[in-house]
């Protein structure tokens, strides 16, 4: 039985607020998949603030509790040789995420 090790929720051109509620509705499924999946909120570099400003909405009081982390476009354009060298797994990934 193969089960989901990730999901990547990537904000290019839509609202920082949908990407956090999709991810939220995917986290909230009833899945077991934020138990021992990474969730990746994924956006360009200048962004950042805009993610860390709608958590702070009352309505995301509760995201921490889901260990959701936020992926810039340039740290992940900076290290994707050595992510791909590395193979599978998420530890390449969770050493640049951070967290939310």
């Amino acid at each position: 039985m193969s089960s989901v090790i990730a999901a990547f929720e990537v904000e290019h051109s839509t609202s920082i607020y949908s990407g956090i509620v999709r991810m939220l509705d995917l986290a909230l499924s009833g899945s077991d998949i934020h138990a021992a999946a990474g969730l990746f909120l994924v956006a360009p570099d200048s962004r950042e603030a805009d993610v860390r400003a709608q958590l702070q909405r009352p309505a995301f009081s509760r995201v921490s509790d889901l260990d959701i982390s936020y992926l810039p476009y340039g740290d992940l354009e900076k290290n994707r040789d050595a992510i791909a060298r590395f193979g599978t797994g998420l530890k390449a990934i969770r050493a640049i995420a951070k967290p939310l």
